[in-house]
């Protein structure tokens, strides 16, 4: 019986073939990883079931905005259990992470994912991982400024700040609708103060003492 002969291959130049130089392997040696990274994310989001996890991939398949991020759910708890601290904090699916916590309601292991990205922005936040002028870390940054100063949330000054340390041209081009919001009434470049604002630090340093501590 004779075979088919096999279809003729693409020439090396095109671009059906992958070149050797596009391929990329990045290695990770164990003594670069961090070994409490994964204690101190469990900690902050109260996660210690994170460890319970079956990488099942529940997580990934229900995420609505998975397809955007370059690690999905699923990955990103595997990579925080094995201590690649670099890669999870310069990622970009924590910023993505819509807190929609169908993650959290779906999985079978009961694992608070959305509180563990929540932990993971605040990590990269602190440690200042995180492109620049990325909008979501800028304007969580500067609500919390604004609230810790004032005691309030004053939105027409929020957003003016906001608009200058991401995209300053957005201000602009955002101007009229700013001019209409505030001749309704419904926009206020008056920055708003509670009587005594001081009483929110109290709060918060209070808040970030261990529990049983003073």
């Amino acid at each position: 019986m004779q075979r088919d002969p096999a279809p003729p291959r693409p020439p090396a130049s095109s671009p059906l073939v992958r070149q050797p130089a596009d391929l990329r392997r990045n290695i990770k040696y164990e003594s670069e990883l961090d070994p409490t990274f994964s204690d101190r994310i469990a900690t902050l989001a109260y996660g210690e079931k994170m460890f319970s996890c079956i990488q099942c991939g529940t997580c990934s398949g229900t995420c609505p905005v998975s397809h955007y991020m370059d690690f999905t759910p699923r990955r990103i708890i595997a990579m925080v259990r094995e201590g690649f601290r670099q890669e999870v904090l310069n990622s970009v699916t924590i910023w993505l992470c819509a807190s929609c916590y169908s993650c959290t309601c779906e999985c079978p292991r009961e694992i608070k994912i959305t509180d563990v990205m929540y932990a993971l922005k605040q990590e990269a936040m602190a440690q200042g991982m995180y492109p620049k002028r990325f909008p979501a870390p800028v304007l969580a940054r500067e609500f919390f400024r604004g609230v810790e100063k004032t005691g309030r949330n004053s939105e027409g000054p929020l957003m003016v700040k906001f608009f200058l340390k991401t995209n300053p041209f957005g201000m602009l081009k955002n101007t009229m609708l700013a001019f209409r919001l505030w001749r309704t009434g419904r926009l206020s470049l008056r920055e708003e103060r509670m009587k005594r604002p001081g009483d929110i630090g109290t709060l918060l340093r209070a808040a970030k003492q261990p529990e049983g501590g003073r």
